[in-house]
């Protein structure tokens, strides 16, 4: 069999941007949505009024049983080749109803978060595996304290300490979803992507800027550009 060499770059396109965005309610997760190439929602939570004025399909998560139909559907069916870009609104509350599963169904609570981290750390690495398509996954933000120096830190949350804490190692991309001012005193949003004293980000690419502006499509299209 002869070997196929394709380029980096190439390779980048080919398999689609995946990355991981978190950042405080209200900040512009939901609304993020709208920038990316394409976008197919798969939506555990039910504040759409964000996206109230655009016609995103969304394909609504309560179990985890929506979630894997969502999967099989993104990787086999016609329709979904029409869409670039999954976004996976919030993985934050996808765990939280897999947890929830787990703890009605055992009684030791270990084991529910056992199965919750086997279960989630499955399902996240089969969408980040998608070739072909962008995949975008939100998540709420963290606020840990330190006990010792009192030194506060964000990154993404979700239910259970390990969970939360490996979730930033399985993307090449993560930002934080944040609001600044201006020194006018004008709001504006941002995407963080290169970590500092406080905040938890990540760019593999090492083209974009420490602070950008929160369009995805801008941000994909920046990194897939890169010069070889």
């Amino acid at each position: 069999m002869a070997i196929s060499l394709v380029s980096s770059r190439q390779a980048a396109a080919l398999h689609g941007i995946k990355c991981l965005v978190y950042g405080k309610a209200g900040h512009g997760k939901t609304y993020l949505a709208r920038t990316a190439p394409k976008p197919v929602i798969l939506s555990a939570e039910s504040g759409m009024l964000s996206l109230r004025d655009v016609d995103i399909p969304v394909i609504t998560i309560r179990t985890v049983d929506d979630l894997t139909e969502a999967y099989n559907w993104a990787i086999s069916s016609k329709e979904a080749k029409a869409f670039e870009t999954i976004y996976i609104d919030s993985i934050s509350e996808i765990g939280e109803v897999v947890l929830a599963n787990a703890k009605a169904q055992v009684k030791d609570p270990r084991q529910a978060y056992g199965e919750l981290i086997e279960k989630m750390m499955i399902t996240l690495k089969s969408f980040r595996d998608i070739s072909g398509k962008h995949v975008v996954m939100a998540a709420k933000q963290s606020v840990l304290t330190d006990s010792v120096t009192g030194a506060v830190t964000y990154g993404p949350s979700m239910p259970g300490a390990r969970l939360g804490a490996e979730l930033p190692y399985l993307f090449d991309e993560v930002f934080q979803i944040g609001i600044g001012k201006t020194p006018d005193g004008v709001e504006y949003r941002y995407l963080r992507t290169h970590p500092d004293i406080q905040s938890e980000a990540k760019d593999r690419s090492g083209v974009l800027e420490a602070l950008e502006p929160p369009d995805l499509t801008h941000v994909f299209n920046k990194i897939l550009s890169t010069k070889e």
